[in-house]
C-alpha cells in the first residue's frame, strides 16, 4: 500500500483520546481486527460489554444476551432486561449530575438560537408524555412525526418512547398521499405537526399538508400542532390541539415505562424498488444499542461533544443524530434550514457559531457547495471540528479531497458509514484510530457480520458482489409492519441465513472497502459491472456539473 493512497493517519493524540481505543485497552485488544473477530464470534460478550461501557441503564438486569432458537432472521436480544430509551437518553444524564449541560442547541434558518439542558429536555419529555397519554396514546400505538428540523423532534421520539408507544416519522417535504400511507399502514393515533416552517424565506405550509394526510388517515384522532411560525391555520376543533397549550396544562413529571428491550418504539418507512413503502419496526433496546455503539466507536461522540448533522427527521440520519447524540451525553446541534442559505457558508458559520466537534455532511451537500469556491470555508473558524461523518450516498473523488483539504484543513478524518434503516446504524464503517484512503471504508463495524458474495454465494476479493451478513446485531429490524414474508423475501431468499443487503460492494488489495451502489441498479457491460455511483462520478467530475443522477 503506497503512502499516496492514504489520505488520513491518526495521530498519537487522536489514538488516545478516542473512545474506542479506551474500549479495547479495558478487554486487553490490540487491534482493529481482533476486535471485530471477537465481537462477531462471541456476539453475546461483546453486546454485553458495550452495554456496560456505554453507562446503559437497565430497570431489570437481562438474562441471556442473545437467542436464536427462532432463527437468524427472528433473534431475541437482552431477555428479561427492562429499560426505557428516554430514561437513558435524558434521565440518566440528569442523574449523574449533568443536568444544566446543553443538551440541544438548535439554530432556525433565520439564525434565532435556542438551548434546552438536559434538565429542560426532561421536563419538556415529561410533559409532552403527559400530553400524548390525555389524547389517548397507549402502549403500543403508533405516533406520527410530521415535524420541522427542530427540538420538538427530539423532544417527541423521547415522549413516545417514554411511554412504550412507537413513533414513525415522515419527511417534512412529503406530500399528504406520502403522509397518509405511512399514517394508514401504521395506525397512527395521533399526528405531531406544525403550523409551518420557513425555506430559503419562503414559508413551507405543513398544518394544511397534514389536515389532507390526516382526513385520508381514519386511524388519526387528533394533530398536536407546534406553533413555530405563528401563522394561521385551518383548525378542526376537538381534532386540533395546539402544543404550547396542551403542554402548559402538563405536569413536568411523568415515569418512563419500564420496557422489554426488544419492544417496537419505531416504524421508519423505505421506499422499495416496487409496491408501498416497507414499514421498518426497530426496538427500543436495539435501535439505542446499536446508534449509542456507532456515535461513540466510529463518530468518537462524547458528553463534551457538539455533535451535528445536516439531515431531516424523515431520514434514518435524524434518529441516529438524536439518539447517537443523547445516548452519549453529547449536545445536538439542530439546524432546520438549507446549507446555501442565505449564504454560501452557512454550515461553516453553524460549526464556528456553537463550536461543533462531530459534523455530519453527505456527498450530495458538499457537491452543491463546491462551486461557490474555498473562501467561503476559508475565513471559518473550525479548530473545534474533528470528526466528519458521511453516509447515504458514495462519495466520488474530488468532494471527498474538497472537503477533507479545505474545510477540514487535511486535519480532519471523513468517517465513511454506510447501513440503513433496517440495519439502525452502519455495516462498514471507517474509524477515527485507522488509516484512511479517500472514499472508502476500513471495514465491518464491530459486531457486524458483513462480507461480499459473488453470484454463487461465496466470498469474494477484489471484484464487486452482494454486500451481505451472516448473523443477527442489535438494532436489526424484527421485520416489516405486519408483513413478515416481504421482509424474509426482501432480505432472506437469495442463500440460507444470509442477510442480502442490496448494495454492490467490493474489498480492495489492502483490505479497504467500497460500496458503489444498490445492487438493483446496475448494468452488466463486457461482463463487468457497472453501478449509479460509478456512471455519476464521471458525471459530477465535469466543473458545470453540482449533482447527477443514474437511472
Amino acid at each position: 500500500m503506497s503512502d499516496r493512497e492514504i489520505i488520513w493517519r491518526p495521530t498519537p493524540e487522536v489514538i488516545e483520546r478516542a473512545r474506542l481505543t479506551k474500549f479495547m485497552r479495558a478487554h486487553g485488544i490490540a487491534s482493529l481486527e481482533t476486535l471485530q473477530r471477537r465481537s462477531v464470534d462471541d456476539a453475546e460478550w461483546y453486546w454485553d460489554a458495550v452495554s456496560k461501557y456505554l453507562g446503559f441503564r437497565w430497570m431489570n438486569p437481562y438474562g441471556r444476551v442473545l437467542d436464536i432458537s427462532r432463527g437468524i432472521a427472528f433473534p431475541r436480544w437482552f431477555e428479561g432486561g427492562l429499560m426505557n430509551l428516554s430514561d437513558n437518553c435524558v434521565d440518566r444524564h440528569v442523574d449523574e449530575g449533568r443536568g444544566e449541560q446543553p443538551a440541544i442547541i438548535w439554530e432556525a434558518e433565520d439564525g434565532h438560537v435556542r438551548t434546552l439542558t438536559y434538565r429542560e429536555l426532561s421536563s419538556e419529555v415529561n410533559r409532552l408524555s403527559n400530553v400524548l397519554k390525555r389524547l389517548g396514546v397507549e402502549p403500543g400505538d403508533a405516533v406520527g412525526l410530521f415535524l420541522p428540523m427542530g427540538p420538538e423532534a427530539a423532544i417527541a421520539i423521547m415522549a413516545i418512547c417514554r411511554i412504550g408507544a412507537i413513533y414513525s416519522p415522515s419527511f417534512s417535504g412529503y406530500g399528504a398521499q406520502a403522509v397518509s400511507a405511512r399514517l394508514v399502514d401504521c395506525q397512527a393515533k395521533v399526528l405531531l405537526t406544525a403550523d409551518g416552517f420557513p425555506r430559503r424565506g419562503q414559508v413551507v405550509k405543513m398544518k394544511e399538508t397534514a389536515d389532507e394526510a390526516a382526513a385520508l388517515s381514519p386511524s388519526v384522532k387528533h394533530l398536536l400542532v407546534l406553533r413555530r411560525l405563528g401563522r394561521e391555520v385551518p383548525w378542526i376543533p376537538g381534532r386540533d390541539v395546539w402544543w404550547h397549550e396542551a403542554m402548559a396544562r402538563e405536569s413536568a413529571e411523568c415515569a418512563a415505562l419500564p420496557v422489554e428491550a426488544d419492544r417496537p418504539c419505531c416504524i421508519t418507512y423505505t421506499s422499495g424498488t416496487t409496491g408501498k413503502p416497507k414499514g421498518v419496526v426497530l426496538t427500543q433496546g436495539g435501535l439505542q444499542m446499536k446508534i449509542g455503539h456507532d456515535a461513540a466507536f466510529f463518530f468518537d461522540v462524547g458528553s463534551s461533544d457538539r455533535f451535528f448533522w445536516l439531515t431531516d427527521m424523515g431520514w434514518v440520519m435524524g434518529t441516529i443524530l438524536i439518539l447517537g447524540g443523547l445516548t452519549n451525553g453529547a449536545t445536538l446541534v439542530l439546524f432546520e434550514g438549507t446549507p446555501d442559505y442565505p449564504k454560501p457558508d452557512r454550515l461553516w458559520a453553524i460549526a464556528e457559531r456553537h463550536h461543533v466537534t462531530v459534523m455530519g455532511l453527505s456527498p450530495t451537500a458538499v457537491r452543491a457547495l463546491m462551486p461557490y469556491g474555498n473562501d467561503w470555508a476559508l475565513q471559518h473558524e473550525l479548530t473545534h471540528l474533528r470528526i466528519f461523518g458521511s453516509t447515504g450516498e458514495p462519495w466520488n473523488p474530488e468532494p471527498y479531497r474538497w472537503v477533507f483539504e479545505h474545510v477540514g484543513r487535511s486535519r480532519v478524518p471523513i468517517i465513511n458509514y454506510s447501513g440503513g434503516t433496517e440495519i439502525s446504524g452502519g455495516i462498514v464503517t471507517s474509524f477515527p484510530i485507522a488509516p484512511i484512503k479517500p472514499c472508502s471504508f476500513n471495514g465491518p463495524a464491530p459486531g457486524m457480520a458483513a462480507d461480499v458474495f459473488g453470484e454463487d454465494g461465496k466470498p469474494v476479493r477484489g471484484q464487486v458482489g452482494e454486500l451481505v451478513i451472516t448473523r443477527p446485531w442489535p438494532g436489526m429490524t424484527t421485520g416489516f409492519w405486519k408483513d413478515t414474508d416481504r421482509y424474509l423475501e426482501t432480505y432472506w431468499s437469495r442463500w440460507p441465513d444470509v442477510w442480502v443487503h442490496g448494495d454492490w460492494a467490493y474489498i480492495d488489495e489492502d483490505g479497504f472497502w467500497f460500496v458503489t451502489g444498490r445492487s438493483d441498479d446496475t448494468l452488466k457491460i463486457a461482463g463487468k459491472r457497472v453501478g449509479p455511483a460509478e456512471v455519476e462520478s464521471v458525471l459530477v467530475s465535469h466543473p458545470a456539473v453540482a449533482e447527477s443522477a443514474a437511472v
